[in-house]
């Protein structure tokens, strides 16, 4: 089935065809050449009841984008992935939000895999960057909406650099800069949406431990000592876990400690 182009305004339209080989995301699909952040359409469809479980938001272009720790995600036009999935987890209490923080990662994970090949450079920088290296190659920003002590919907913001060759910050790369090869960014959307939907499909039946061993597995700088930033100071430390809640938890000498995400930084 091929998904719906959903127009939100016909002054910003945009033919692309996009055919993941999904049950349901992505079979909802908006492509907008530009707009504030994929995020605020994804919530706006929400709030208007436009948006079905697996409505899909993509853009060339965003001026407004978001990244976790209230920072600012910057792409060059037309030649990165920035999009928002819109789910409705319902399925999973309000302290379970870390397991499809999970989720979503090891599904840009299984994704990037496919791309660059098996590699043990291939990480997840908690919580759910995407590394390459010592490098970032992507990053999500999940909002969740919800109804008593369950979440009522979930909006999946990814960021991907793809074909952009040029960045600000030393620590960016690309796909395009680590392969040599330039990307059809509809084919890539579509397999990513794939990779996102096995991930959420296996976390929906409730497949917990496998989740939880396989992010561990692929997490960046896991069981290596390395400094950290806490509080504005340098400290030596081993990330040993996570924890249900999300928070790392890292040994610092003789004592175990756990930090929320305003709280540590690598270094």
């Amino acid at each position: 089935m091929q998904p719906k182009v959903y127009e939100v305004n016909e002054t910003r339209k945009k033919e692309v065809v996009v055919t993941p080989q999904t049950l349901f995301t992505g079979q909802q699909l908006l492509w907008l050449p530009v707009c504030a952040s994929t995020n605020t359409e994804a919530q706006a469809l929400i709030v208007q009841n436009r948006a079905s479980d697996g409505c899909t938001v993509i853009t060339d272009f965003q001026t407004a984008g978001r990244g976790q720790r209230g920072n600012q995600w910057e792409a060059a036009p037309a030649e990165n992935l920035m999009l928002s999935v819109v789910w409705q987890p319902r399925f999973l209490a309000a302290a379970q939000q870390f397991l499809l923080s999970q989720a979503v990662a090891l599904g840009l994970h299984d994704w990037a895999g496919a791309l660059l090949g098996p590699s043990p450079k291939l990480k997840l920088k908690w919580p759910n960057d995407l590394y390459y290296g010592d490098q970032k190659l992507g990053g999500v920003l999940i909002e969740n909406s919800l109804s008593g002590t369950k979440i009522q919907h979930s909006i999946i913001g990814i960021g991907l650099n793809i074909n952009q060759q040029q960045f600000a910050l030393p620590a960016a790369t690309s796909f395009s800069q680590l392969t040599g090869r330039s990307y059809a960014r509809e084919v890539l959307a579509a397999r990513l949406l794939e990779c996102l939907e096995r991930r959420y499909l296996q976390l929906r039946a409730g497949q917990v431990g496998q989740l939880r061993q396989a992010y561990l597995q692929a997490l960046y700088r896991y069981q290596e000592t390395h400094l950290f930033s806490v509080e504005g100071r340098p400290v030596s430390g081993q990330i040993v876990g996570v924890e249900e809640d999300g928070r790392l938890a890292v040994a610092v000498g003789n004592e175990l400690r756990r930090f929320g995400m305003q709280e540590i930084r690598h270094l």
